[in-house]
């Protein structure tokens, strides 16, 4: 396999929680030579034409101010929805609606480990993170009926469930999310994290429009990832609860969406089909992904049920030294998982971004595997 030598900056790397950016890691000179594995968004979409229409009225749309009036933008996205406007907010990204609901309306909460970790960075105290760690004998599979159990146990007042797990990718059944909510409605606030769930099944398993149903519930989504446009910063939240919605459109600013992302917003409609072929694609792309994966050697592969898989290093080589090594020799960039509360050094997590790409990170990873297996 042909290798390059990619500079980068590594100090980057010890500055944050996150990983960093790839333009900053690497410059804008050898952009073009590193596929992104790390971040986790849909390759496909938007579309070419969609972001040549976007150039074309740039000039005007960073004139403008955005709209002083957040319910426009939540009407255009509950069409494309088809949920009710006013149980949505959107958001500077999921994680500015995340930082609200932890600070204004979480008194303690009960976390499955290993997960995203801004939910346990935002919370008001460190003592208020209840830490359940999940079981890598199971895959880190999240048994919601021992999770109800354990937080009964320690008189936990609300819970976090994101499905598919980050950085798990571990998928849970929308019946038993379900009976999890319907048993659980004691609880004060349950929160599910529904950011992969478009690239859970052909058919999105989401329980978006069964909030009327649960009213402790908020589902937040991350439209970086099914969209495919982190720089635009949009997630958005959706609950019944007047409580809580009363709460978060008072915590948040005005203007917190940029013109282009109302732009973008009201590109969704028209777009709806080339999406879902999008989405599709990437299901399929990953599922192939995921069985070329699994016939390497060297590497335990979790199932998953998003457009990302976490692997397991089984030789001796860390997860940092196997980020470094594809990063600098083969120019690909994978999410090193070592500062992920509850995993352990030897966790990688890969995004598929399409099938000749993702091929070049099979060969690599076998090629690193059988070097430091035969030495």
């Amino acid at each position: 396999m042909q290798q390059q030598q990619i500079k980068i900056n590594r100090q980057l790397f010890t500055e944050t929680s996150h990983s960093p950016a790839l333009i900053d890691m690497v410059g804008e000179e050898q952009l073009d030579q590193v596929i992104d594995f790390c971040f986790i968004a849909n390759p496909y979409y938007p579309t070419d034409e969609m972001l040549d229409e976007l150039k074309t009225k740039l000039n005007t749309i960073i004139k403008a101010y955005p709209s002083s009036n957040p319910k426009l933008a939540r009407q255009t996205l509950a069409e494309v929805l088809q949920l009710d406007a006013e149980t949505l907010f959107l958001g500077n990204g999921a994680t500015e609606l995340i930082t609200i609901v932890e600070k204004y309306l979480i008194d303690d909460i009960a976390i499955p480990i290993p997960t995203f970790s801004e939910y346990i960075e935002k919370i008001r105290s460190a003592d208020a993170a209840k830490l359940y760690q999940l079981d890598p004998k199971k895959d880190y599979q999240l048994n919601l009926q021992d999770y109800a159990r354990w937080i009964r146990k320690n008189k936990v007042s609300a819970a976090l469930i994101i499905n598919p797990g980050n950085p798990t990718g571990q998928l849970m059944h929308t019946n038993e999310l379900r009976q999890f909510l319907t048993e659980m409605k004691e609880l004060k606030l349950i929160l599910l994290d529904e950011s992969f769930i478009d690239f859970a099944d052909e058919q999105i398993p989401s329980l978006l429009n069964e909030v009327h149903q649960f009213k402790n519930l908020i589902i937040v989504r991350s439209m970086s990832k099914h969209c495919g446009v982190p720089g635009l910063r949009l997630g958005y939240i959706c609950t019944s609860n007047p409580f809580f919605l009363k709460t978060i459109q008072e915590a948040l600013p005005i203007w917190n969406i940029n013109s282009i992302a109302e732009y973008f917003l009201l590109q969704l409609k028209n777009t709806s089909p080339i999406y879902h072929e999008t989405r599709l694609r990437v299901i399929q792309d990953i599922r192939e992904l995921h069985q070329k994966l699994k016939q390497l050697d060297g590497y335990k592969i979790y199932p998953t049920g998003s457009n990302f898989i976490l692997l397991k290093i089984e030789f001796e080589l860390k997860a940092f030294d196997l980020q470094m090594q594809l990063l600098e020799k083969y120019g690909l960039y994978v999410r090193d998982c070592s500062n992920k509360i509850g995993l352990d050094q030897y966790h990688i997590r890969v995004a598929s971004q399409g099938p000749d790409k993702d091929q070049l990170l099979v060969d690599a990873l076998q090629e690193i595997a059988t070097s430091c297996c035969s030495a």
